[in-house]
């Protein structure tokens, strides 16, 4: 999606003004954004600028540009309106999402165990082709594998934690 404003540039904020009872929804990108607001840093500099000047205070209103969910949404209703939201309203979900999982990194279904699991895989099919190279009489090659087997069983007690025999 483009600027509304300059039509160039990729639309990055999205936010939504209630003016009068009547949202508007602007999609703009950080250049025109940041020329929008001109050099004021927060909504509270600007609502004070549109007092000083005869204009009743505008209320902003941050909303996905996909979906057009806002944050207010997600607190009323508990849900998100699509995956774009959870860039979009990031800063917020971060401490709920930390709170209820513990972490903000996922890690999978599999977790930290994936490694170790991958590890294991490789280990039984070294073992298999050790038993193979055996019995087909390739003993240097046999050696080979079986130097590998002892270097993946000591990677996966590392990982496990256990102290090498």
């Amino acid at each position: 999606m483009l600027c509304e404003r300059c039509g160039k540039n990729p639309a990055t904020v999205s936010y939504m003004e209630e003016i009068n009872g009547n949202k508007v929804g602007y999609n703009l990108c950080e250049k025109c954004y940041s020329e929008f607001f001109g050099s004021f840093n927060s909504s509270v500099d600007n609502d004070i600028l549109a007092g000083l000047i005869g204009q009743s205070p505008r209320k902003r209103i941050r909303s996905c540009p996909v979906c057009g969910a806002s944050y207010s949404d997600f607190e009323r209703t508990g849900l998100l309106g699509c995956a774009a939201c959870y860039d979009v309203f990031k800063e917020e979900l971060m401490p709920y999402i930390e709170r209820i999982q513990g972490k903000v990194v996922h890690v999978g279904k599999k977790g930290q165990n994936l490694h170790e699991q991958e590890l294991t895989r490789s280990l039984s099919k070294l073992q298999e082709e050790l038993e193979r190279a055996v019995r087909e009489r390739r003993y240097p090659d046999a050696e080979r594998i079986n130097t590998r087997i002892r270097a993946v069983r000591t990677k996966i007690k590392q990982i496990r934690g256990e102290k090498d025999e």
